[in-house]
């Protein structure tokens, strides 16, 4: 049942809709509504369920590394210089100014170079490296382009929004990961976020290019903009792993952007129970059999630690 309905809506997705674009209410939306109680808070139920499931999948969101510094650029005071996000993540101010798209990129690779996974990452991470031993998996679906999951150690990452470390050659499409520091010598000190700054205007052919033999196209960040679809490819690997997880956790994402907002909400409507760690509820709330509000470095640990039920061999 959810992998018709899931093909269905992906490919719809991929045809149609963009990254970033919000859920909006409809009368086909509201058919998948699961009717249901107020979510549990009962910890304690929750790990009963977590005891036997087989198959975890976990989606993530921009939440789950706030508490590692992580700048959003969402909101009020969500700016870079005198832009915000996506008036920068964008093909066309790409086209427009690649110097000052790289320039924001540079930026935000430095500030993620210095940061950590926090006790949530960690508790993911570890919880995966646990179960594999039992003959249980966890998957990551994020849709953070921060690498902290790869960070804290997490080996089944999905990444439908891409990576900061890695790149994509305009010219021959080959796409590499990349970590240097800065990613080039015209790009080193460049990018403070102050709103003073003055735009550094670095020429084409000095700003990162492709080092693929006897190409040198200028390449990009290998992340989805605003105004571009997810990877078809990759969306099919989330569409198998939604299809046979018996339990999902939705962590640190406020459920309204597509098409992460779709995946948690069809997962509970075919019956398996989904567990909600966030701040505060969300659109999506009440369709879930469980909602833990606060930190999610505070109420993730406790919740994947490891049953009394659990061999360990």
């Amino acid at each position: 049942m959810l992998m018709s309905l899931f093909q269905f809506t992906a490919r719809r997705l991929v045809s149609q809709a963009y990254c970033g674009l919000k859920a909006a209410s409809s009368s086909k939306t509201q058919k998948f509504r699961l009717e249901m109680a107020r979510p549990s808070s009962n910890m304690a139920d929750f790990r009963e369920v977590f005891a036997k499931a087989k198959h975890i999948a976990i989606i993530t969101g921009a939440g789950v590394s706030a508490e590692s510094g992580v700048p959003t650029f969402r909101g009020a005071g969500g700016f870079w210089r005198k832009w915000q996000a996506q008036e920068l993540a964008t093909p066309e101010a790409f086209a427009r100014n690649p110097s000052r798209v790289w320039e924001f990129y540079h930026y935000r690779r430095e500030v993620m170079l210095s940061k950590h996974p926090n006790p949530a990452h960690v508790a993911i991470a570890e919880c995966e490296r646990r179960l594999s031993k039992q003959g249980r998996s966890v998957v990551v679906i994020t849709q953070n382009i921060d690498e902290l999951h790869r960070k804290a150690g997490t080996k089944h990452l999905l990444e439908i929004h891409g990576s900061l470390f890695k790149t994509r050659c305009t010219n021959c499409g080959n796409i590499a990961a990349n970590y240097k520091s800065p990613i080039c010598p015209a790009l080193a000190g460049k990018g403070a976020p102050d709103p003073e700054t003055e735009d550094a205007t670095i020429p084409v052919e000095d700003l990162p290019q492709c080092e693929e033999d006897g190409c040198n196209g200028l390449l990009r960040p290998h992340v989805v903009w605003f105004g571009e679809t997810l990877d078809p490819d990759v969306l099919t690997e989330v569409e198998r792993e939604l299809d046979i997880c018996d339990l999902c956790l939705v962590v640190g994402t406020s459920s309204v952007v597509y098409p992460a907002a779709m995946f948690a909400p069809q997962v509970s409507a075919r019956g398996v129970p989904v567990a909600e760690f966030n701040m505060e509820a969300t659109p999506a709330t009440n369709r879930f059999r469980f909602h833990f509000p606060g930190p999610c470095g505070s109420t993730l640990p406790p919740a994947l630690a490891r049953h009394q039920t659990e061999i360990i061999s």
